[in-house]
């Protein structure tokens, strides 16, 4: 039972690896708002502003979910 999960652990984070990614070359920070906005196919300054937005209500989830995305997303340039 154990594998199984841990398979199914393993293959849903190399799914979300694989469609979502940083985009440093078009980021301020990070890249993650901006590999956000190619995810979603819309304009960065868009996903920047949802982003500041949210951070004013909820700063603590907002810097987490950042560093998260960060630590654990591929980067674009290395995939290429």
């Amino acid at each position: 039972m154990k594998e199984s999960t841990e398979t199914m652990t393993n293959s849903t984070m190399n799914r979300i690896r694989s469609t979502i990614r940083l985009d440093s070359r078009n980021g301020w920070l990070a890249g993650v708002c901006a590999g956000a906005a190619n995810y979603f196919n819309t304009d960065p300054a868009i996903v920047r502003i949802a982003t500041i937005v949210t951070g004013l209500f909820m700063p603590k989830l907002v810097i987490a979910t950042y560093l998260i995305a960060w630590v654990l997303l591929d980067d674009e340039r290395q995939q290429r």
